[in-house]
């Protein structure tokens, strides 16, 4: 059957087993860009199974970043992974949850002319609920990859197998399963183990699945009895056990797929033509990521995160992006902005020691004094600085208190977040009213934006978590001769974005007499949406998020020209 034989989407389905974390969505996303790779059409997607109904409220320390795409969904970190490897960007169709799927019944229930009455089951209302959202939004796709998040034989996790296999028996002949899988090395019997994987295979087939393919993540080579064994074990062809090996870049892991022949196996299992490229591309990428030849830039990221790297996947990888552009390493110095506002040695030495700074986003009031010290100090010793979302907001607030005069400015978030913070410490004892806030100057408070010509309102007495942030793709245009409008060679950009509180327009022409430009804004010129210093070689702050936008092979030009304002800053040899 050739390539276009049928109009008929084909199945995929990525499971994990043993453990989490093994990479089930760089492994779709590998999949995914081979696939591209000889032509055909791809939409990848993620099925999670908690019961949020998305990341939006989950605390980076539970889940990683929260990606966000341009129709505004908040999403798996996953989804990240899969628009980078296949420069394809995904949208709120390629993301769900168990929360979601749940929402979407007891709605259907509540409206009384659904059900008609019946019992709302798991089965086969669930399950079905699922395989519709697996099998819809396909027209125009022939591979449709879904990985399925969490750990075969997780409770949470029971519905969607049970979906995926009814699409199985539905769909004969038009559905893969992938299964992603621990092979541990014991270093007592110095051997790799396929124990574990024959249990998880053992407990995916009781639930009704036999898998077409293996994919075994090992940190040392898979011996070729180990692998018969698998086979066997497994019911797995042994041409059809891969290895999934442990490796310093996770872009070379196309490339390893496939001088192994994943896409190859992949391909004749559809019956589907084979058209690969050479994979140039890819290749120059992995060599200028592992063996740059022009030196190395030290970045220092100050967060409250920063001891957990998923918090940053985005940020980090843009960074990697740049990188890999001048052909440098970039080395990312993770800063708690705590141990900067508690006058920590270890904090300040570090951040002498870089040669850029960079505040990424974030929320409350914790950490943002160290922050605000990290973006003066910046200021003051002329070192590149980029400021993302609150990163922007808190340098101007920095640069209102100690430069422009308004030595009461603040943000109405930080406020907001002190008040709950009171609330929650509140003995009784304690008078707690609105005059918390009164005698500041808010640089930083909630606005109201439009979106698609309408005003979204914000007040405080709305304010929710989850439903009243500013997501997803807006335009930004630049003021002319501008930094920010040479970094783009362009005049405007439209950015993703994911926050609650704005720049206020109230103090701007005070903070501009000190030397502090606005240098881009919404197309309506109400909200700011970039700031630049005059009289500092590279000092931005954007109220954006472009590192949802960076790709291997089209990094963004912020992060471009931030690196390179870094590379200025080493000492010459």
């Amino acid at each position: 059957m050739s390539e276009r034989e049928s109009n008929e989407t084909n199945y995929i389905f990525i499971t994990g087993g043993v453990v989490s974390s093994l990479g089930k969505g760089i492994a779709a996303a590998a999949i995914g860009s081979l696939l591209l790779d000889h032509g055909y059409r791809v939409r990848i997607c993620k099925l999670d199974p908690y019961l949020n109904i998305d990341p939006g409220t989950m605390s980076p320390f539970e889940h990683g970043e929260v990606f966000v795409t341009d129709d505004g969904a908040e999403t798996d970190l996953d989804i990240g992974h899969y628009e980078r490897f296949t420069n394809e960007n995904c949208s709120r169709i390629d993301n769900t949850t168990t929360g979601r799927i749940y929402q979407t019944l007891i709605e259907k229930e509540r409206s009384g002319n659904h059900f008609l009455g019946k019992t709302v089951q798991v089965i086969p209302h669930v399950t079905n609920e699922i395989g519709a959202f697996i099998t819809a939004n396909n027209e125009g796709k022939d591979f449709l990859i879904a990985e399925i998040g969490g750990t075969v034989g997780d409770i949470e996790s029971l519905p969607f197998i049970e979906a995926i296999r009814q699409i199985g028996n539905d769909k004969l002949g038009k559905v893969m399963f992938v299964h992603l899988t621990l092979v541990p090395w014991l270093s007592a019997a110095e051997e790799l183990k396929t124990k574990p994987t024959q249990h998880s295979v053992k407990e995916l087939l009781s639930l009704g699945i036999q898998p077409h393919m293996l994919l075994c993540r090992i940190s040392h080579p898979l011996p070729a009895g180990q692998r018969q064994k698998i086979a066997r074990f497994c019911n797995v062809p042994s041409e059809r056990v891969f290895e999934a090996p442990d490796v310093a870049s996770i872009y070379s892991v196309p490339l390893l797929y496939r001088q192994q022949g994943v896409d190859k196996q992949i391909l004749q299992h559809f019956g589907l033509q084979a058209n690969p490229t050479d994979l140039a591309g890819w290749q120059q990428i992995v060599e200028n990521h592992l063996a740059p030849s022009g030196g190395e830039v030290i970045i220092g990221m100050i967060g409250k995160y920063v001891d957990y790297g998923d918090a940053y996947k985005s940020l980090r990888e843009a960074l990697t992006h740049a990188a890999i552009a001048k052909d440098i390493r970039v080395r990312t110095i993770a800063i708690d902005s705590e141990t900067i506002e508690g006058g920590e040695a270890t904090g300040n030495e570090q951040i002498a020691r870089c040669h850029a700074i960079l505040v990424p986003g974030g929320f409350g009031g914790r950490g943002i004094e160290g922050k605000m010290q990290a973006a003066r100090y910046a200021r003051m010793h002329k070192i590149p600085y980029l400021g993302i979302c609150y990163g922007m907001q808190l340098a101007v607030i920095e640069f209102a208190r100690n430069v422009a005069g308004i030595t009461d400015a603040t943000s109405e978030e930080y406020i907001e977040d002190l008040h709950r913070t009171m609330q929650q410490d509140a003995t009784g004892t304690v008078e707690l009213d609105t005059a918390y806030a009164t005698g500041t100057a808010m640089v930083i408070r909630l606005q109201n934006w439009l979106r698609e010509n309408n005003i979204d309102w914000q007040t405080s007495d709305s304010l929710r978590l989850g439903g009243s942030m500013r997501l997803g793709a807006f335009p930004c245009k630049f003021a002319p001769d501008s930094l920010i409008q040479r970094i783009y060679a362009a005049d405007s950009c439209r950015e993703r974005h994911r926050h609650r509180y704005e720049l206020s327009t109230k103090h701007l022409s005070q903070l501009a007499e000190h030397g502090l430009r606005v240098s881009g804004t919404s197309f309506d010129g109400t909200l700011p949406e970039v700031i630049e210093l005059a009289d500092h070689p590279w000092f931005v702050g954007v109220q954006y998020h472009p590192e949802f936008l960076s790709r291997p092979f089209r990094p963004h030009p912020l992060f471009v020209s931030f690196i390179e304002a870094a590379l200025c800053q080493r000492p010459p040899k």
